[in-house]
Formats: C-alpha cells, sequence, structure tokens
C-alpha cells in the first residue's frame, strides 16, 4: 500500500506514519499540509516527500490511500475529495459531524469501489479478544448491560481543537464518540440511543461533557456511556453479567509497550488479569490493508452509519445546539 497523509497532526506525526513505515508491505510516499514549510518539516524524519498542499497529495498517482487526520469539520470535503481522486481513505475519529455527512461520503465510496474505515484503533487490541474470550467461555454468566467511560482532565489552552466549534470541536465528537464505538464494537450494530444529555462550555460553545442510555431491545441488552472534558480521567468499560462482570482498565489508549488489565469480579474473589502488550495501530493498518487487498469494504461503511446514527441520536436528544 502506498500512503500518503493529508495533515501533519500530532497523531499523524507521532503514531500513524511511523506505524505505516513500520510495515514493510506498505510505503509512505508523501504527507501534505498548508504550507511547503510545515509539509516538509513533517517529511524530514521519514525521507518522504512533503507537498504544500492538499490537492497536491491527491494529484499524485503513486498514492494508492490516504490518511486523514483533520480536525472534524474538514473531515467531509477531504473524504469525498480523496475519493473522487481515487484513493481508499483512512481518517480520523469522528469520521463526519452529521449523519447526512455520513450517508453521502459512504454512498459516494460504494459507487467507486473504494474504502473509507474509520480510525478507532482501540478496536485492533488484543486485549478485547481476551474479553470476548472470557464472555464466551461464561465467566460472567448472561450479559446484562454496559458501562463505558472515557473523558480526561484539561488539555492546556484555548488553541486546542477540541474546543473550538468551527473546527468540529466539542466532547461528543471526541471522548464520547469512543464510548459509542466501544458498545456497538462489543455488542453489535443495533443499539438506539433513548436518553442523553449534553452539558455546554458557553465560553467555547462546544458541549463540554454527557451521557447517553442506548438500548438493544432483541437482545435485552442496555449501555450506559459517559464522557467528557476536564474530568477525572476515565478509559474503561464495564460489563456485568448474571455471576460477575468484567472491567477493561485502559480500553481505548493503549500504548504498544503497555499491558493492560482486565479486572474480573465473581462470587468468589476478584482476579487482575494483566494481559499482553500490543500495537493497535499496527494491527489497524494491517485490517486496512487486508480489506483493500480483499476488496471487502462494505462492513466498514456500515461501521461508519452504525456511528453516524448513534453520535445523531445524542444530538438530537442531548438538545445539541
Amino acid at each position: 500500500m502506498k500512503w500518503g497523509v493529508l495533515g501533519a497532526a500530532n497523531i499523524a506525526v507521532r503514531s500513524v506514519m511511523p506505524a505505516i513505515k513500520a510495515i514493510k508491505e506498505n510505503e509512505l510516499v508523501a504527507v501534505a499540509s498548508r504550507s511547503q514549510l510545515s509539509a516538509d518539516a513533517a517529511a524530514a524524519p521519514f525521507g518522504i516527500a512533503g507537498e504544500g498542499s492538499y490537492d497536491a497529495l491527491l494529484d499524485r498517482k503513486d498514492i494508492e490511500a490516504v490518511y486523514i487526520p483533520l480536525p472534524n469539520s474538514l473531515h467531509y470535503e477531504w473524504v469525498t475529495r480523496a475519493l473522487e481522486a481515487g484513493k481508499h481513505v483512512l481518517v480520523e475519529k469522528s469520521a463526519f459531524v452529521t449523519l447526512e455527512e455520513a450517508e453521502s461520503a459512504v454512498a459516494l465510496a460504494r459507487s467507486k469501489g473504494l474504502a473509507i474505515v474509520e480510525n478507532f484503533q482501540f478496536q485492533h487490541h488484543s486485549q478485547h479478544r481476551a474479553v470476548r474470550q472470557l464472555l464466551a467461555e461464561g465467566a460472567i454468566g448472561q450479559v446484562r448491560s454496559i458501562r463505558a467511560s472515557f473523558g480526561f482532565p484539561p488539555f492546556g489552552g484555548d488553541a486546542n481543537i477540541r474546543y473550538r466549534q468551527e473546527l468540529g470541536g466539542g466532547a461528543l465528537l471526541d471522548s464520547g464518540a469512543y464510548t459509542l464505538k466501544a458498545t456497538s464494537f462489543l455488542f453489535g450494530s443495533n443499539f438506539e440511543v433513548k436518553a442523553a444529555h449534553l452539558t455546554y462550555n458557553e465560553q467555547y460553545g462546544v458541549d463540554w461533557f454527557g451521557g447517553a442510555f442506548l438500548v438493544d431491545e432483541a437482545q435485552g441488552l442496555f449501555s450506559e456511556v459517559a464522557w467528557g472534558f476536564e474530568n477525572f480521567y476515565q478509559c474503561n468499560y464495564e460489563i456485568w453479567g448474571s455471576t460477575g462482570k468484567l472491567t477493561a482498565t485502559r480500553a481505548y489508549t493503549a500504548k504498544s509497550d503497555f499491558k493492560p488489565s482486565v479486572i474480573l469480579e465473581q462470587a468468589g474473589g476478584t482476579q487482575e488479569l494483566v494481559l499482553d502488550a500490543d500495537d493497535h495501530f499496527n494491527n489497524m493498518l494491517l485490517h486496512f490493508n487486508r480489506i483493500v487487498k480483499e476488496k471487502s469494504f462494505d462492513e466498514e461503511l456500515e461501521k461508519i452509519l452504525v456511528q453516524a446514527r448513534l453520535i445523531d441520536g445524542v444530538q438530537r436528544l442531548g438538545g445539541f445546539r
């Protein structure tokens, strides 16, 4: 896979670009920024080309796929332009600001036979396979409910794009998106948002923290999710069953050298199961390569729509401004 990167964001330079280069089947070709100077600065450590505009990168014939780490409000424009240029797309979460954007982009990708993958890399960490194995073994009996939380302390200043309304900022599209994804990732795509609450920061004009209640009527499951900015740090999900409970303690941000743990609570006591370290960025890129090679795009496109519908439900019921 020959890759281009559309924007020199921190997550691109620190995590995704090194991960692209680390896979022998990949070639990192170029990175684009809004100026030639910043593009060259991002490109230099990787020994690749720097392009001084996003259009210049999309015009290159030696790029098959693009990674887009731009602010949320720019995703729809540049995802669709990349698709029109014949490129497969890996886009940072949240992939789109509205359900209408998601539906339009997915329809375009399907018409062109191209991939869009939303970069929730945490799904590809092996800790979640361990959780699923415990569930399959009946470690907590029948699953009754899910609770997922993700929130963090202040980021440091007005310049943070998460605090800027015009860039698609706000906690729902940032940390809240993970908790919604955790619910559907673990237990399927049939959850509906039944109630939601969003609290706003009037200074910045973005949602600051919130929560939602999701139900899958067919499975008889419900999920309680909560998220926020300037909160005590939480990065977990809990699965409560008829005979026990499982808690993944570092569910979304486990670095490649970190050994996450799962806490198993049963009537006989509590165990902390320390799991192997894993590189979810590497795993995610291998998954991307595989679906492109196999041309099996539909599952990931449908996941984008499922996620967009859940976000839309929270926005509608939570009083989104």
